[in-house]
């Protein structure tokens, strides 16, 4: 009876770590190649905030006074 206890522990054991790696490997794969470059400085780093582009999209849509 131990012996099955410990042949299911290293079932589940094994188990769970081929389904983390997966899990690890298609994160690593959905990762953007954007991530890899340079990051942006000055308002240039503000331009794909999503408050700004709210903010833009309210000033283009707002007629002139």
């Amino acid at each position: 009876m131990d012996a099955d206890v410990g042949r299911n522990r290293l079932k589940t054991f094994l188990l769970g770590g081929l389904v983390g790696a997966s899990a690890v490997l298609a994160a690593v794969r959905r990762r953007p190649a954007e991530a890899e470059s340079e990051p942006r400085r000055g308002l240039a780093a503000f331009e794909d905030a999503p408050c700004y582009r709210e903010q833009a999209t309210r000033d283009v849509s707002r007629p002139p006074r």
